[in-house]
């Protein structure tokens, strides 16, 4: 078995997309002519989103849309970077929420919270040893 991609539910595929690319200088892998699908590089795995009707339909009824609630959910998607504090500017000047500015955790590792305007919760973190 391998990892193949993560999928955010998400009310407007192409804004996110253009979010992701802004705030994390991610690049564009497609958006569907419909636009209700669309994926983004990310190395190994791709990180993809797809609309909430596409998304109520595959899985036959409805969830919790992350941008419909108060507090993130309860997972997020994490990005390692070699500067954590200029990651998380970049994310907040591109429209993310800061949740939690970096902080260095007792193992070393540098980490910091945002909300993105679609719901998602994303941890930015330097690299593990």
């Amino acid at each position: 078995m391998n990892f193949a991609y993560t999928l955010v539910y998400v009310a407007d595929v192409a804004a996110s997309l253009d979010f992701y690319e802004r705030a994390f200088g991610l690049q564009r892998r497609f958006l569907h002519e419909s636009g209700a699908y669309g994926e983004l590089e990310t190395g190994a795995t791709a990180l993809a989103f797809v609309d909430h009707a596409t998304a109520r339909e595959s899985v036959g009824g409805d969830y919790v849309a992350a941008d419909a609630s108060p507090r993130p959910l309860g997972m997020e998607i994490g990005f390692t970077t070699g500067d954590v504090a200029a990651a998380y500017e970049r994310a907040v000047a591109a429209g993310a929420t800061g949740l939690a500015a970096p902080t260095v955790k007792p193992w070393g590792q540098t980490v910091a919270y945002v909300r993105c305007p679609d719901g998602s919760l994303v941890e930015l973190c330097s690299p593990m040893g």
